[in-house]
């Protein structure tokens, strides 16, 4: 292994201990370690932003395990690649067959990503397939409007009664845009209604 160990360590709360992941990355020759308080479903990461930022070709980013860097296979995959192109090694020390700066090591990470590179695939034909599913039964995908038709006449309704739409809006529980936008694609001349 050439150039420099740089360590990071993550655990999810402050009310957790990175002393065993620092220990054991500079045991492994680290020279700085990055620490982390954060959730690794966040993207928020502060240190592991100051970290890339900081690594350098010929520089081996090592982690105490997986899990402490990414979110799921893809997201590792999609890191480690990333470190590669920048001419960074990675290594794992709870997966020592992990180890991108040896010919056994990418190798291994090879088969890795291409698995990583097949769930995306996968998933998003399990996507597309229950999206055309979906719409052979007539629903679209998407956040349900909360104009419905019957909503959409009550406000006919309402305004056809003087209301304004920001009154009309308060009555039916929406915000004033839905309602005008529920109002235009009727083609109802009161959405130009400048009193609401």
């Amino acid at each position: 292994m050439s150039g420099n160990v740089i360590g990071y360590a993550r655990v999810s709360t402050r009310g957790q201990s990175l002393d065993s992941q620092v220990d054991a990355l500079v045991a492994a020759g680290a020279v700085r370690v990055f620490q982390e308080y954060a959730s690794g479903a966040t993207q928020a990461r502060t240190r592991w932003k100051e970290c890339l930022g900081y690594l350098q070709p010929g520089n081996v980013l090592t982690v105490a395990d997986l899990t402490r860097l990414g979110r799921s296979t893809a997201d590792l995959a999609d890191i480690v690649t990333v470190l590669g192109q920048r001419g960074i090694g990675f290594r794992s020390l709870a997966e020592p067959w992990l180890d991108t700066t040896s010919a056994h090591g990418k190798l291994i990470f090879d088969m890795f990503a291409s698995l990583a590179e097949y769930e995306r695939s996968r998933l998003s034909e399990r996507t597309k397939a229950g999206l055309a599913a979906a719409k052979a039964r007539g629903r679209l995908g998407g956040r349900p409007r909360t104009m419905t038709p019957a909503k959409t006449s009550a406000a006919r309704q309402l305004r056809s009664q003087g209301k304004t739409l920001k009154e009309t809006a308060q009555i039916l529980s929406v915000s004033v845009s839905s309602l005008t936008r529920a109002l235009s694609r009727n083609d109802l001349p009161e959405v130009a209604d400048a009193a609401a």
